[in-house]
């Protein structure tokens, strides 16, 4: 990445080695320190905490929000009510780089390089902006590329099975996690799946609807919505949302606790502004209300859980398959979760990449052996076609793994292919009602 710099001598940065030239500089990174010492020319090196001093950015106030689920939903909801409440706010993750409310950049990596992650602060604080709330992923971590950020608030969601063919193990995978929160900075962590990492308790708090916590949910519903009684510390305030699922009700909390912990902000006002939070698109997005069709990203076997059990007294209809070149020892867990919640499945492709897409389906079915109303269709248009063809009235379909993806990769190449529209060109060509 190369982005403009006002310094004498230079006026461009780069922390690509292979970009470097002569008016240049390289911001010096864990990521590319062991390209640093094939350089033979003098270059002007700038550290990730010199050039945060160079752009002022100390002042801001960064929250970053890590977890195998949730992560896109809770950062939104942070970075909602901040906005609603009056100040000014910028998210970065998955579906981009937005600044109160106006976006600014599409869809990137759940967490970009460090230089990314700086000019896109350095945008947001010139644009006013005194929050900058961010995903964190495990690969970051690992990778180093939050070096030099000094975080206001990290938030902890929960951490399942995910990106083992990146870490190898779930021991692995916990303990990169739990290297977010070794410091002493303020952390806000899920009592009720504190055990999946580890952490320095100085300037720890928890948020939990189970287990006793600083944020504790004294009685909730999930009927119609969420509705819950959240206390902190004195305080007693119930919250609404038209958000669905016991998981919304976790990010629900998260974002609350995360915005009460920044503002000191009486929990009524909060809990008033969280009605406003319409949900993130692909996130439980219910794309036809007749018939009830609902596109999630939920793409392992605890967010299909998580899912699925939410809406554990429907009757649900389930499209979806597993990604190709990563971890195939969830296939057959998430092949199980579906058997177990769902009385009709439509196992398919999701981003197939370089694998057979007949494979993969292969080994979801291991997980459904002797379940009926299974049906393996490798084409996922058709499959979704099928599903709301043989969708009765009393059923709810649920279309999983891609949530709001606008793309499938197959053998390299990516087709434009959004579920979503998908379902609204099926349902046109019905001339079904929504």
């Amino acid at each position: 990445m190369i982005v403009p710099i006002e310094e004498e001598g230079f006026g461009e940065i780069t922390d690509n080695t292979r970009e470097l030239k002569e008016g240049r500089a390289l911001l010096a990174t864990a990521q590319n320190a062991p390209y640093r010492g094939e350089l033979t020319a003098e270059i002007k090196t700038l550290t990730p905490e010199e050039l945060i001093d160079r752009w002022g950015l100390k002042d801001m106030k960064v929250i970053g929000v890590t977890g195998t689920n949730g992560k896109t939903t809770t950062t939104a909801l942070i970075y909602s009510l901040l906005i609603d409440l009056g100040y000014s706010a910028a998210l970065q993750g998955t579906r981009g780089l937005f600044v109160d409310d106006r976006p600014i950049e599409e869809k990137h990596m759940t967490t970009p390089s460090i230089l990314e992650t700086l000019w896109n602060m350095k945008r947001a604080k010139e644009a006013g902006a005194e929050y900058f709330v961010m995903e964190v992923s495990s690969h970051a971590i690992d990778q180093d590329r939050i070096e030099g950020l000094d975080f206001a608030l990290k938030v902890h969601t929960n951490v399942t099975r995910d990106h083992l063919d990146y870490h190898g193990t779930l021991e692995e995978y916990r303990r990169v996690k739990s290297l977010f929160f070794s410091d002493d900075s303020l952390k806000l962590l899920n009592k009720d799946e504190i055990k999946s990492i580890t952490f320095n308790p100085k300037n720890a708090y928890t948020y939990g609807v189970e287990e006793p916590a600083t944020f504790k949910v004294l009685a909730y519903s999930l009927q119609n919505g969420i509705s819950a009684v959240v206390q902190f510390r004195q305080e007693q305030e119930a919250f609404f949302s038209n958000m669905m699922g016991l998981f919304n009700l976790y990010n629900l909390l998260a974002a609350i606790a995360s915005v009460k912990l920044l503002t000191d902000r009486p929990l009524a006002e909060i809990c008033d502004v969280v009605e406003n939070f319409g949900g993130v698109s692909g996130r439980m997005e219910v794309v036809s209300a007749k018939p009830t069709i609902i596109v999630d990203f939920a793409h392992t076997d605890d967010g299909m859980y998580r899912v699925l059990d939410s809406l554990k007294d429907k009757d649900l209809v389930v499209v979806f398959g597993a990604g190709g070149d990563r971890d195939r020892g969830k296939r057959p867990r998430m092949g199980a979760v579906a058997g177990r919640f769902a009385k009709k499945i439509y196992v398919t492709s999701d981003n197939p990449r370089s694998e057979d897409p007949e494979a993969i389906i292969a080994e979801i079915l291991q997980g459904l052996k002797g379940k009926e109303g299974v049906r393996a269709i490798v084409d996922r248009r058709e499959a979704i076609e099928r599903a709301i063809d043989e969708l009765q009235e009393d059923e709810i379909l649920l279309i999983l793994g891609k949530g709001d993806e606008s793309t499938q990769e197959i053998a390299g190449v990516k087709h434009p292919f959004d579920d979503r529209e998908v379902v609204r060109q099926i349902l046109e060509k019905q001339g079904t009602q929504r």
